[in-house]
């Protein structure tokens, strides 16, 4: 006698957002857990779409824009630095879609190593999980970092000279005269609090910390672009970008001169191009943590209504390309990349506020106050984001301790992995404060070569991150052939699926959470860019004489990898030959999570605002002639829901 088949919870229309063990409780409308008597180790469902889209928008918003747009202006000139954002811009948003719609579809605990472990390899997925959580730990150590270069803040009386600055002196004196390592115990008392509290109220701090720093970008952008148009110490708005200045750079200096070794330096086109591919790696960091929105995945409240994974990955690919490239292209109108303020040829520095494009432009326009207020702001700016990361870091760590085989089958590692797992209120507290504990590195600031350790500390955080976004794009069209291969019935038996369920594997079908067109082609230039941009990202550090420091921070990263995918591989198939094979679970075991599809819009209730029945972010006009209020009120949510 046949056992009777039960269906999964895919099959009834039901989905727990998870992993293939179920981690996340049922949540109340008003965000609250309604289960009395949930395991230790489970996340709360309890953030909304609003959240997550500025919990996104807080992280990237670090100090990555603020302190090096000027060294990139400085780099290869205004126009070529605009277009280096654009391009890296485009880079970012190939690899969060491919990433995102992994995500919607299958919004697990770690999607970011989880889908390489499964599409790839198991080896590689364990690695780049602990590479992506070594890359957020190094970003909270470099915020920390920031922060006390930013308040080492004084600009030299020379150069306040030489632009008739009406005031004589532009400088903290509490943060000249204060030990840099007060700053750095003081900023990690805060971020740790901040990620001890409840997922939701964590969440409702950040929608206001990502408000206020959207405000605060949007009127950087409208203040430059006024002191621009006032023409008062120049006499074109474009004057950055005419003789003898121009749109792009007409050398570029690879190296610094020495007392025993000259300048390198290229001009021509080849200087040019040299300019502009060592902008794009800097720039790299100020787009760094986009990702975050996709760790928020188990804690998402209504993902099939809300639709958080796609509207949120969206929404930051538009605001943070836009509005970057505004930032940099209105403050390159008021500062000549020849500024004295901007000049610096280190490889991997990153100098205080006093070296901003932003806090210059206001100084060469003789605006009084602006500096001091930017400079304070930065500060603010790098602890927000500082916060975010450490999020992004215990997240990571709590999903890999809920993975057995990620760590070594010793009895104290056992411990250690269990302890991890484990929450309080919704919260992994242990992953949390093992975490912070690395935080400890921007001590390091304290020493006179802080401005070089931070820059160093940013290259490989970066460089980390380059290749679990690689990794990703090759993990996305894996999952594109695999889903593919679902929707045409070829996986029927293997995953235990009726034929009418294909559909929820077709990306072209109506349910489907992330549509996209041409997706693997973006996901393809995503990994080509990514790999260029890991192989040649260190390239000033190989010219003679080679700075090992330098070195070691551009490519370490990759040897870390190397060296954990091997430790891995081994660890899971042993030391015979004949036991080297792909270890890959793809779609099978993700049955408990999805495929996750959106709530069909005929059985929807009407939008309160606009009466439609419509997807979030979809358009749907009324069927009426002409212009009618009720379509006004369409086009109006419409617009509201992708600005909000």
């Amino acid at each position: 006698m046949d056992t009777p088949r039960h269906p999964s919870p895919w099959e009834t229309g039901e989905s727990k957002v998870a992993t293939p063990v179920p981690v996340t409780t049922a949540a109340s409308d008003d965000g609250e857990s309604i289960s009395s008597n949930a395991p230790e180790t489970e996340l709360r469902q309890t953030l909304k779409e609003r959240h997550v889209n500025m919990i996104g928008f807080s992280v990237v918003l670090g100090v990555g824009l603020f302190l090096s747009a000027g060294k990139c202006i400085f780099i290869s000139g205004p126009g070529m630095a605009v277009i280096a954002y654009v391009l890296m811009g485009t880079l970012m948003w190939s690899v969060m879609a491919s990433m995102g719609e992994m995500t919607a579809l299958f919004p697990v605990r770690g999607p970011i190593f989880e889908f390489a472990r499964r599409f790839i390899d198991e080896s590689i997925g364990l690695s780049v999980g602990w590479m992506m959580w070594f890359s957020y730990v190094c970003v909270v150590a470099a915020e920390l970092s920031a922060i006390t270069e930013i308040f080492r803040f004084r600009v030299d009386p020379a150069y306040l000279r030489d632009v008739n600055y009406p005031e004589p002196t532009v400088e903290w004196a509490a943060g000249l005269g204060t030990n840099p390592s007060v700053w750095v115990g003081l900023f990690l008392i805060v971020i740790l609090v901040v990620n001890l509290m409840p997922v939701r109220q964590y969440g409702r701090l950040e929608y206001i910390f990502g408000c206020i720093k959207l405000t605060f970008l949007v009127a950087l952008i409208m203040i430059n672009v006024v002191l621009s148009a006032r023409q008062k110490f120049h006499s074109t708005r474009f004057w950055t970008y005419e003789t003898p200045w121009g749109f792009a750079t007409t050398n570029f200096t690879a190296r610094a001169g020495t007392p025993n070794h000259p300048p390198v330096v290229y001009t021509g086109p080849t200087g040019q191009f040299a300019a502009f591919w060592t902008t794009m790696v800097t720039s790299f960091f100020s787009l760094m943590g986009w990702d975050l929105i996709l760790l928020t995945a188990p804690e998402n409240k209504h993902l099939q209504r809300e639709e958080t994974i796609k509207i949120s990955t969206r929404k930051i690919a538009l605001r943070v390309i836009v509005l970057y490239t505004l930032a940099v292209f209105a403050v390159g109108l008021n500062i000549p990349y020849t500024d004295d303020g901007l000049r610096n040829l280190t490889i991997n520095g990153v100098w205080g506020g006093h070296s901003s494009a932003f806090v210059l432009a206001a100084i060469r326009e003789h605006v009084v106050g602006l500096p001091h207020f930017l400079n304070g702001f930065f500060i603010f700016s790098a602890a927000t984001t500082g916060i975010n990361c450490l999020y992004g870091a215990s997240r990571l760590l709590h999903a890999i301790a809920s993975l057995r085989d990620a760590w070594p089958q010793w009895g104290w590692a056992e411990s250690i992995r269990s302890r991890l797992e484990t929450t309080r209120l919704g919260v992994p507290m242990n992953a949390v404060f093992v975490s912070w504990l690395f935080g400890f590195i921007a001590f390091s600031s304290s020493n006179a070569q802080s401005a070089e350790t931070l820059g160093r500390i940013i290259a490989t955080a970066a460089t980390s991150t380059l290749i679990v976004y690689a990794v990703n794009c090759v993990a996305f069209l894996k999952f594109f052939r695999e889903i593919n291969s679902a929707a045409c019935g070829e996986r029927d038996e293997e995953l235990d699926i009726q034929p009418e369920m294909r559909n929820r594997y077709r990306r072209s079908a109506k349910r489907y959470p992330y549509r996209s067109h041409l997706q693997w082609i973006r996901a393809l230039y995503g990994l080509v860019f990514c790999i260029l941009m890991i192989i040649f990202q260190g390239w000033r550090t190989l010219i003679p004489p080679a700075t090992i420091n330098d070195f070691v921070a551009s490519y370490i990263s990759v040897l870390l990898f190397i060296v954990l995918a091997t430790l891995y591989f081994f660890k899971t198939r042993g030391f015979r030959v004949s036991n080297w094979h792909i270890n890959a679970t793809k779609l099978a075991g993700l049955e408990a999570v999805g495929p996750l599809v959106v709530v069909d819009p005929n059985s929807r209730e009407p939008c309160k605002f606009c009466g439609m029945k419509h997807r979030r972010g979809v358009l749907v006009l009324p069927k009426e002639n002409g212009f009618s209020k009720r379509k006004a009120r369409a086009v109006l949510e419409w617009v509201w829901t992708w600005m909000k």
